[in-house]
């Protein structure tokens, strides 16, 4: 009897362990097979915006890299948050690539502290490689005296609460206008609205006298003598805007606030997979196309890879939660 329940344990034993190298086979096989069905980028904001362009500029190279058709779904809703849950709930597999950002993977943590609930940045990704950056411009309209940021500093100075600013709820614009309150020590009135492109009708109309605004969208409306700039937020002067001196030139050293992107997978994404989307990635990046496309539009290709992406968000993490404490900003 001993003999025969020793021999049945045996057995069990012996076909748990077929069916478990019979799994590991083929999780091995998938992962070297790895794309063998089309891949999608989740972009968590609508179309047509910076995250779209950036988006899309990504796809069309990675499929040619991949050997698989790599599509964006574009999924809005609370300033990028929805869309980056729905991603990284997807299942860890390599194919639903999740583009994260600056309002979704930073900001947003900022704004609520429950959003680790949901999901956190920093533990709950595995960040693939940053791949853009860019300044928000301090453009005031051309009507208006300001010629240098001194000159708005000095007048809101002088007259406390009386000089208005656009800004959209959560934007990188937005925070960078918070950032530069709490670093110059003025008091301005916000003036919100509900997007980028009714705030940069109300600049050139005038009926607000200035805000900070991505570089690509400033350009063409400074370059037509609609808007004057007079400080971009990044560390190093933009090449859109070569003459136009820094925030930190101009008398508040290490000021940065910048718009960003990148692509991300989930925790969990087997290793041979990440290593052949960052290596992708990288590729695409440092592509003669690319790197001509974003010079012409005044973004910044940052220094590639998971490493250097994981450490920037972790940073941004910190500067924004540490910006939007200090002005009491609440979610929307």
């Amino acid at each position: 009897m001993k003999n025969r329940r020793f021999a049945g344990i045996l057995i069990a034993r012996a076909a748990i362990v077929l069916i478990a190298s019979g799994m590991l086979a083929s999780l091995a096989f998938a992962q070297a097979d790895y794309p063998n069905k089309p891949i999608k980028i989740l972009v968590p904001f609508p179309p047509g915006g910076t995250s779209d362009v950036m988006g899309r500029m990504m796809a069309e190279p990675l499929s040619r890299i991949l050997k698989q058709p790599v599509t964006v779904e574009n999924v809005g809703g609370g300033g990028g948050v929805v869309g980056t849950e729905r991603g990284v709930r997807a299942a860890a597999d390599g194919y639903t690539i999740i583009q994260t950002g600056v309002g979704q993977n930073a900001v947003a943590h900022g704004l609520d502290a429950d959003l680790i609930k949901r999901y956190n940045s920093n533990t709950d990704f595995i960040h693939l490689s940053q791949i853009h950056h860019g300044p928000n411009v301090l453009v005031v309209n051309a009507d208006r005296p300001f010629k240098s940021l001194k000159d708005v500093v000095q007048f809101a100075k002088a007259n406390p609460g009386k000089l208005d600013y656009g800004y959209t709820h959560a934007s990188s614009g937005h925070m960078a206008m918070e950032q530069f309150k709490q670093t110059a020590g003025i008091f301005i009135t916000g003036i919100p609205y509900r997007g980028g492109g009714p705030m940069l009708t109300a600049a050139i109309s005038n009926e607000i006298p200035f805000m900070f605004i991505n570089q690509d969208v400033a350009f063409p409306h400074v370059k037509s003598g609609k808007l004057r700039a007079l400080a971009v937020s990044s560390l190093q002067r933009n090449p859109l805007f070569p003459d136009v001196p820094t925030v930190a030139e101009s008398g508040y050293p290490g000021f940065q606030a910048l718009s960003w992107s990148g692509l991300s997978i989930q925790k969990g994404t087997p290793q041979p997979i990440v290593e052949k989307l960052e290596a992708a990635i990288k590729e695409v990046m440092t592509s003669p196309a690319i790197v001509q496309r974003m010079a012409s539009q005044g973004f910044v290709i940052p220094p590639l890879g998971q490493k250097p992406y994981a450490d920037f968000v972790a940073k941004e993490i910190v500067q924004w939660e540490r910006v939007i404490k200090t002005a009491g900003i609440k979610a929307q």
